[in-house]
């Protein structure tokens, strides 16, 4: 499902505009990464948790010529599911 096709679904569930739901997605995306940016986690019962966590420093390799390279420590986004979201998942086969 692209983003076009979320808007979409949200304007058919909720009776809003495209415009409207994509003002809504826009501002619960930015909300998410705003609020991870500044260290806090974004738990939505049921669905899952937003946060940030650190990538220590390490060293790694150069595939081309093999040389070592050293890749600095850095901060990536991490989600882990919801229990409701995984047990939907689980039913789904």
């Amino acid at each position: 499902m692209t983003k076009a096709e979320l808007i979409d679904q949200i304007a058919k569930d909720t009776n809003l505009t495209k415009a409207d739901a994509t003002r809504v997605l826009d501002s619960v995306i930015n909300s998410i990464i705003d609020a991870t940016t500044d260290g806090q986690k974004v738990t939505l019962v049921g669905f899952g948790t937003f946060s940030v966590s650190t990538r220590k420093a390490r060293d790694g390799r150069n595939p081309r010529t093999g040389d070592i390279i050293k890749i600095p420590e850095a901060k990536v986004p991490k989600f882990v599911a919801g229990r409701a979201f995984k047990e939907a998942i689980n039913k789904a086969k």
